[in-house]
């Protein structure tokens, strides 16, 4: 259970799935579409989530190749416990927000 927690956890799984979500991909859409994720990890990412069944990956014979990403069943399955997730940070964020703030003050003197 852990490996598949640590593979739907992971914060690029979760954003290249939620864009998958949305349509079809081709890889530099999806690099474009994830601010920060440098191109090896975004390769590392798809082919974890096609490992796990969670994403099919397509090659067209054009010149040059051009690949195409998608949810398998499996992977669209994973949507919305996702969503939920989402739902959940988005109407507990600013609790959170708030927490963060009291927790790093300095400590009392005196």
């Amino acid at each position: 259970m852990t490996d598949v927690l640590r593979r739907v956890g992971d914060k690029w799984t979760v954003l290249v799935v939620v864009l998958l979500g949305q349509r079809p991909h081709r890889f530099n859409d999806l690099h474009r579409g994830i601010e920060a994720i440098s191109q090896r990890m975004l390769t590392r990412t798809l082919r974890g989530l096609e490992k796990d069944g969670l994403v099919h990956r397509e090659v067209f014979a054009t010149t040059p190749p051009s690949v195409e990403y998608r949810l398998t069943p499996l992977g669209r399955s994973l949507l919305e416990p996702l969503s939920g997730l989402a739902r959940w940070a988005i109407a507990h964020q600013p609790a959170i927000a708030a927490s963060r703030r009291v927790n790093n003050l300095p400590p009392r003197t005196g």
